[in-house]
């Protein structure tokens, strides 16, 4: 069952916010082409709920344009659709189903990953 969060017009492009979403800190991004993502806003980097304040951008990978939020504590770049470390791998913050209806209001759905690290 996905709740409620905010209206993606409330998310300025490149950014994110923060969600209380089934009692725990969810970090929702828009990338400038509109997409909506979700992620925990739990850096295990730097062990503190920021994601959501981190940088949003793109990096290619493999011939791949990926888009990804770095951490503002330690810029450690992660996947806005894997929840990956681009530059470690093996490290992977859980993510968060998503969905905007057609009102425009952000939904966020159950968890889809685990931190692995």
């Amino acid at each position: 069952m996905s709740e409620p969060v905010c209206r993606l017009d409330q998310v300025d492009k490149d950014g994110g916010v923060t969600a209380l979403v089934g009692g725990e800190a969810v970090a929702v991004f828009r990338t400038y082409d509109d997409q909506v993502f979700a992620l925990s806003n739990y850096c295990p980097f730097g062990k503190a709920s920021v994601l959501s304040r981190g940088i949003v951008g793109t990096r290619t990978v493999a011939d791949e344009e990926v888009p990804y939020v770095a951490s503002p504590l330690l810029k450690q770049p992660f996947d806005l659709r894997t929840g990956a470390c681009l530059d470690d791998p093996a490290v992977v913050v859980p993510t968060f189903e998503v969905q905007v209806d057609e009102a425009g209001v952000v939904h966020v759905g159950p968890r889809r990953g685990t931190i692995a690290s």
